[in-house]
């Protein structure tokens, strides 16, 4: 149990494996636009792991120290950035970072998580951006909409998971939780014909054996669930694509 306790504290309440977890999405689609680069890879996890360090901490004592943490990060990612791309991919990634802060930031009165509903889809909307738009010379729009949907009906498990403490009005507050896990096997399925009809073949096996994983994990998830079953089972899901197209490459 102390080991288990260690592990959450380390890995997954620290942010990195949420982070981990993103990037690797991101890195799925690079590969299958053949646009990978390590600068780009660390440029993408700096930016979630200061962006989910941020969210998480910034009303703790610990506020000073994610600040400081998150200058050191912003200014490894703009050197990345001038040292490896253009002034158009800075551009890029500082409007990512600012659609980040307005997602919740206690300088702010209204910022989006307050507002219902909205959650779930704008958390998909940056990660698609950072996938379909960052990492590439020109926005791709399937891409964005593949990952949209997909990332969208990862966070509906959060939101069922909180429905007992959030202070905001959430699908499963007022749908239920079988019709908000409807909802989430519906952005799936779309997710996934579009990723049959705008990713190449083996990526799209890849999407297609994680969405069933997906939908396994959406299924069970409930209320009563410990916390590591999202934070740990669900936020995996995202990792998914890339880890069944190395696993269809290399095995």
């Amino acid at each position: 149990m102390n080991v288990l306790k260690i592990l959450k504290k380390s890995v997954i309440d620290s942010q990195l494996y949420v982070s981990l977890m993103g990037t690797l999405f991101a890195v799925f689609f690079m590969e299958e636009q053949n646009t990978f680069r390590y600068p780009t890879f660390f440029l993408i996890f700096i930016t979630y792991f200061s962006g989910y360090l941020y969210t998480k901490y910034q009303y703790t004592r610990h506020f000073f120290k994610i600040l400081i943490l998150n200058a050191i990060g912003g200014i490894i990612s703009a050197l990345l950035i001038y040292h490896n791309h253009n002034e158009i991919r800075l551009l890029k990634w500082f409007i990512i970072v600012v659609l980040g802060l307005l997602y919740n930031s206690f300088f702010l009165d209204v910022y989006i998580r307050k507002i219902p509903f909205l959650k779930v889809f704008y958390v998909g909307l940056v990660w698609a951006l950072v996938n379909c738009w960052l990492t590439l010379p020109e926005f791709n729009l399937s891409i964005f909409l593949i990952s949209f949907f997909f990332i969208t009906a990862l966070v509906l498990p959060f939101d069922i998971r909180d429905m007992k403490s959030d202070t905001v009005q959430t699908f499963p507050m007022l749908i239920g939780v079988q019709n908000t896990k409807h909802i989430a096997y519906l952005l799936i399925f779309v997710s996934n014909i579009l990723s049959i009809f705008y990713l190449d073949l083996n990526y799209s096996i890849a999407f297609f054996l994680s969405s069933i994983v997906t939908y396994i994990l959406i299924y069970f998830s409930e209320n009563e669930r410990d916390d590591s079953y999202f934070s740990f089972g669900v936020e995996s899901c995202s990792a998914l694509p890339f880890l069944f197209l190395a696993i269809m490459k290399y095995f």
